[in-house]
């Protein structure tokens, strides 16, 4: 009987240590069944973009001027890469984006029109002396990162190709570095950089201007990240 008692334990023992449940025998016919690893959490995926749209974002991006290449598509992993990324060499006629940025398409023909509707008339109003815009000057567009590259978090727009951070002007005589600026500041050069943080909230959901947190000390952060109801963030 002790023996009977031990053989049953050590079967019971190696039944549980392969996996099965520890609930006893099973019902006769029915095949025990393994304990099945819990699933990983789902991977980020980068989002396809529609063919049609981004060729329509091209046509309109070239008509403006700019100068771009596609390229193939970025998928670094963890929700980071851009399905039809470009690169983008001039942003407008006779305007170059320096050093040449990587970012989606729909990214750069929002930094046209505002650069082209609004930042060329408002420099030749506030700064006419400076000349011509010649260079926009970026500090970051497409790098697979969290939001302010912090450590932990949600991932920043910068890494799906949304985001450019501007970090000065350059027109034929001079340049302009984005600044804080305060509402007391009463010179020209103020009153452009409070024109260039208001406007691009027309073109852009998400505007952070210089002096806006610790992390937008010294650009202009702009992206395109569409929110229920066409909510803006704009500090």
């Amino acid at each position: 009987m002790a023996l009977r008692i031990a053989a049953a334990t050590l079967s019971l023992f190696l039944l549980v240590g392969a996996g099965l449940p520890e609930k006893g025998p099973q019902p006769a016919g029915k095949p025990a069944t393994l304990l099945q690893p819990q699933p990983s959490a789902p991977r980020d995926v980068i989002e396809p973009e529609d063919a049609a749209a981004f060729e329509s974002c091209g046509k309109a991006l070239a008509g403006i001027g700019a100068v771009f290449e596609p390229m193939s598509r970025i998928d670094d992993g963890e929700g980071c890469g851009i399905d039809k990324p470009i690169s983008v060499t001039s942003i407008l006629p006779g305007v170059d984006l320096v050093p040449q940025g990587i970012m989606r398409c729909e990214t750069a023909l929002h930094l046209a029109q505002w650069l082209k509707t609004i930042v060329i008339p408002a420099a030749e109003l506030s700064l006419p002396d400076q000349g011509r815009l010649i260079t926009v000057n970026q500090a970051s567009t497409y790098i697979c990162r969290k939001r302010n590259s912090a450590d932990a978090g949600k991932i920043s727009e910068h890494a799906r190709g949304n985001a450019v951070d501007i970090a000065r002007l350059r027109f034929e005589k001079g340049h302009v570095p984005m600044a804080t600026v305060g509402q007391e500041d009463a010179t020209l050069q103020a009153a452009f950089q409070r024109s260039l943080n208001a406007t691009a909230c027309l073109y852009f959901p998400t505007v952070l201007s210089p002096g806006s947190d610790s992390t937008h000390q010294d650009h202009l952060h702009l992206d395109i990240l569409q929110r229920n109801g066409d909510f803006r963030y704009c500090r």
